[in-house]
């Protein structure tokens, strides 16, 4: 799957938050970002669980 680079504007404090979660996690910032707007397309009902857990499985390859 390609991936798009995209630029972010984010809060300072929201950003130090998202690097201590992605640290508790063992993941790098981008993909803590990934995660959690991934989580909420799936709890809003914008993609199926089938198509989240698809998505995991393509960028294992």
């Amino acid at each position: 799957m390609a991936k798009k680079a995209y630029p972010l504007r984010i809060n300072q404090d929201v950003l130090a938050a998202l690097q201590r979660w992605a640290d508790d996690d063992l993941r790098s910032v981008n993909q803590q970002i990934e995660y959690v707007l991934r989580d909420a397309l799936v709890k809003a009902g914008r993609v199926k669980i089938v198509q989240k857990v698809i998505t995991e499985v393509e960028e294992l390859k």
